[in-house]
């Protein structure tokens, strides 16, 4: 962990038997999209496996494998100058990782993130590209939060809080 107040955390979720569960998965991955990728797909799971990960208080990143598909979505790309994890997904999704200038123009309004990747990515699931384009350009939220926001709009708020408990004590 780069802050010792922000908390990263990856947690994988899944469906056994018409219920949901998660676990909580190594620190480690959340600097590693493809090891995340990876630890996704060794979990079977009846309508695809979902990464979840915090980072700090910085960023998120949603993933969802289905089979060989892998859906992405980044929280702010911006995130992309400072952390791995952004710049893999960018690279991933085969987004350019913007340049200073674009940077500048992109953190010029505080209040703006631009997210990137797959917006429809729970859209079966019940959460629509807007509401998840609002989530994840809420600036009070912190990345948990919106998180924690999508796994209840998703159904599985409670298997998500128990695995991401021991993070936050």
């Amino acid at each position: 962990m780069a802050d010792e107040d922000a908390l990263d955390f990856a947690v994988v979720i899944y469906r056994e038997d018409g219920c949901w569960d998660a676990e909580l998965l190594p620190i480690g991955l959340t600097s590693d999209l493809h090891g995340l990728i990876h630890a996704l797909r060794q979990q079977p799971s009846e309508s695809g496996t979902i990464g979840l990960v915090a980072v700090g208080d910085e960023f998120f990143v949603a993933l969802r494998v289905l089979g060989e598909r892998v859906e992405v979505f980044l929280s702010d790309i911006a995130a992309s100058w400072d952390f791995p994890l952004a710049q893999q997904v960018l690279e991933y999704i085969d987004v350019p990782i913007p340049d200073e200038d674009e940077l500048d123009e992109i953190l010029q309004d505080e209040d703006t993130v631009l997210p990137a990747g797959d917006l429809s990515i729970f859209a079966d699931l019940g959460l629509d590209e807007m509401e998840l384009g609002i989530l994840s350009g809420d600036i009070d939220l912190l990345p948990e939060d919106v998180l924690s926001s999508i796994a209840g709009r998703l159904g599985f708020s409670e298997p998500f809080e128990r695995a991401i408990e021991s993070v936050f004590g």
